[in-house]
């Protein structure tokens, strides 16, 4: 494994991804790309592998982590999948959303990748980097996002070095993601699914294919259920003001759509997700957007408003947890 070196930048090619397969069979870290982001692998039946993802992230470790698989039925192995989380991952597998379900008890996914919870989170992902890379390791792999917790999430190979360069050993470079947002999480653990991180999956789209709404959140007083639900969340060196209808001299601009905030001249920078307002090409540019403001220097980065709709619901959940309080 890396230690303290040069964390080795490998190409999608056969040779790279069988070398980071065999890192990762071996416990080592490699961050891959998927639809959504890139994510920091690990061998989740591995909990001293596991271990290495919090490590590298400095990540609390009461928050769990989500494994990934190749297909459903590496899924069920780990899970019990009642009639609505079937009918999701067949739905919505290969893809960007994560499904919350009971663990199996003859499950391989650590204990440790499950925060200790008797749930365990899954996704089949839709990159084929990603699926090639699962299918040589031929166990789940637990990967949140590949950078520090609670920094700004990675959609490049570069953006994971900036972060993890020297902390993990290999990044497979399958160049920009096209989703840009993580996974819609839902909870499958009662009757009623809930709604627990918005994402690459619009809850509309969700709710049209259950025939039903979902609840949102995991309940007032539990711990985190999934990844993405603490407060504070992908958060840039810089404060998040919300809602900006004017910019203020030296803060940094980040707008959407064509219509333009009152004193954007007097920008530090500026970055527009879409001046179309196209949400899915805003959802992809979002955390790219907020690492090149970041690097600006700006001590506050100015949000124009976003529609909450679509994958707008997803968009304006990152920027809040952006925004949060850090105590």
């Amino acid at each position: 494994m890396a230690t303290r070196g040069t964390t080795k930048r490998l190409e999608p090619t056969e040779a790279g991804l069988d070398e980071a397969a065999a890192l990762l069979r071996r416990g080592g870290l490699v961050a891959f790309p998927t639809e959504t982001v890139y994510g920091l692998g690990a061998d989740a039946t591995n909990a001293a592998a596991v271990a290495g993802i919090y490590a590298a992230k400095e990540r609390p470790r009461f928050n769990p982590l989500i494994a990934h698989v190749h297909g459903l039925a590496a899924a069920r192995r780990e899970g019990s999948f009642n009639e609505v989380a079937d009918l999701l991952a067949e739905r919505f597998w290969p893809g960007p959303l994560t499904l919350v379900v009971p663990a199996q008890g003859d499950g391989t996914v650590s204990d440790l990748a499950r925060a200790g919870l008797p749930s365990v989170a899954l996704r089949v992902p839709a990159h084929p980097v990603a699926r090639a890379l699962l299918e040589r390791v031929g166990r789940p792999v637990a990967a949140p996002s590949a950078n520090r917790s609670g920094r700004v999430s990675p959609t490049t190979a570069s953006h994971v070095l900036s972060d993890l360069d020297g902390r993990i050993d290999a990044v497979l470079d399958g160049g920009a993601t096209e989703v840009g947002i993580e996974s819609t999480i839902i909870a499958c653990l009662g009757p009623v699914p809930r709604l627990l991180r918005p994402g690459g999956v619009p809850r509309e789209t969700i709710e049209a294919a259950i025939g039903r709404a979902v609840e949102d959140g995991s309940g007032a007083g539990e711990a985190p259920l999934a990844p993405g639900m603490l407060a504070s969340h992908y958060a840039p060196r810089a404060r998040v003001r919300l809602d900006a209808q004017a910019i203020e001299p030296d803060e940094a601009a980040l707008l959407f759509g064509p219509s333009l905030p009152d004193g954007l001249t007097r920008a530090r920078a500026v970055e527009n997700l879409s001046e179309r307002a196209d949400l899915a090409e805003a959802a992809a540019r979002l955390f790219s957007a907020l690492r090149s403001l970041d690097a600006s220097g700006a001590e506050v980065i100015a949000v124009a408003p976003i529609p909450d709709t679509g994958l707008g619901e997803a968009i304006n959940d990152r920027l809040r947890r952006a925004a949060a309080d850090r105590g």
